[in-house]
């Protein structure tokens, strides 16, 4: 694994402030700021379903912001971010153009530089272009939308929309056209059941260019999650074959590219190890290595795209112990020094029209 020379462009990190900017979990965070009551025991208070998806709620009861994550990236050679919305709350249908003016604010006076927004938005909502008109407005560096439509079968999973399908539903697809109008690429962000879903909107839009998150978010694929998912080896099986065959009817679509990213969030079901003492990366190694390796066979190096998803994998891994994983499983597949390039630089450069 030979990363050096390679300017990483990190395409998958969250950036917030609960105290100041509107979030869904905003309130908690206030709420514990000025209640003397301990994380841990606060964590035991809260729903299974939010406990399994977060693993660790520090980051969530803090700001985030560019020095957070400069310490967290410590040396690595991670030259260029891309901002990804997260749960911003703020009323009224051009509400979520706040966040994306918020962003284009923070204080990025030293490595690694904003290279592109990916900002929040629904295709469903009335008033739809008006808010791509007002992201757009708030910043020269918006390159796509995401819209929070995971939602899972299983009611013990965190789910982020109260609607299933909703990539299907008509007024989402009618809204959809509006991206192509703006050469606006689409984040697709669902539960692995759900990558048919991401597939039949990629055959629909085939001018789209759509990048699907965290590789499809295989719940309870390394372990036990909810009332009912991953709970013993044969479901994980089944899991596992169906990802492999969704995934791979997805990468059949040429505007579609994946990132290799979230594949550290506690929601896969790997086990949570006490803060500040991350999963070794052997052990990573083995869990991720074949979603890796699978993705690498079917979309090529050239439609993969690395993301840390800072801070949501943090209970998990360290932001070098994500490259290291990632690019030991790309080299032990037989991917070299241009495949890492590609993965670790220029298809994010390319899909987010990022500058040298």
């Amino acid at each position: 694994m030979d990363l050096s020379g390679i300017r990483i462009i990190d395409a998958h990190i969250h950036q917030w402030d609960p105290f100041t900017t509107p979030r869904d979990f905003s309130g908690l965070a206030k709420l514990l700021r000025r209640l003397p009551v301990p994380v841990d025991l606060a964590k035991r208070l809260a729903p299974r379903r939010d406990r399994e998806f977060v693993g660790d709620p520090v980051a969530y009861l803090r700001p985030y912001l560019p020095f957070d994550y400069r310490a967290d990236a410590g040396n690595t050679p991670i030259e260029v971010i891309a901002h990804i919305e997260v749960e911003w709350s703020q009323p009224g249908p051009l509400g979520k153009a706040g966040e994306t003016a918020w962003v284009a604010g923070l204080p990025l006076e030293a490595a690694p530089r904003l290279g592109a927004i990916l900002a929040g938005g629904d295709p469903a909502e009335p008033g739809f272009p008006e808010l791509l008109d007002a992201h757009a407005a708030a910043s020269p560096l918006l390159r796509g939308i995401r819209t929070m439509v995971a939602h899972h079968p299983d009611p013990g999973v965190r789910s982020f929309t109260d609607s299933p399908g909703k990539l299907t539903s008509k007024a989402f697809l009618d809204g959809f056209a509006h991206l192509a109008d703006r050469g606006l690429s689409f984040e697709a962000w669902v539960y692995s059941h759900a990558i048919p879903d991401v597939t039949a909107l990629a055959e629909r839009y085939p001018e789209v260019p759509i990048v699907l998150n965290h590789l499809g978010t295989p719940a309870g694929i390394f372990g036990a999650v909810g009332k009912h998912t991953g709970t013993h080896p044969g479901r994980r099986r089944q899991l596992l074959v169906r990802w492999r065959d969704d995934l791979s009817a997805l990468a059949a679509h040429p505007n579609v590219v994946a990132k290799v990213s979230g594949l550290m969030m506690p929601i896969l079901g790997h086990p949570v190890p006490p803060r500040g003492t991350p999963t070794p990366v052997p052990q990573l190694l083995d869990r991720v290595g074949p979603l890796v390796e699978h993705a690498f066979d079917v979309f090529g190096a050239d439609r993969l795209i690395w993301g840390s998803n800072f801070p949501v994998d943090k209970p998990i891994t360290t932001i070098p112990g994500s490259i290291e994983t990632i690019a030991t499983a790309i080299t032990g597949h037989g991917g070299g020094r241009p495949e890492l390039e590609q993965v670790f630089r220029t298809t994010a450069q390319r899909v987010y029209r990022i500058a040298d």
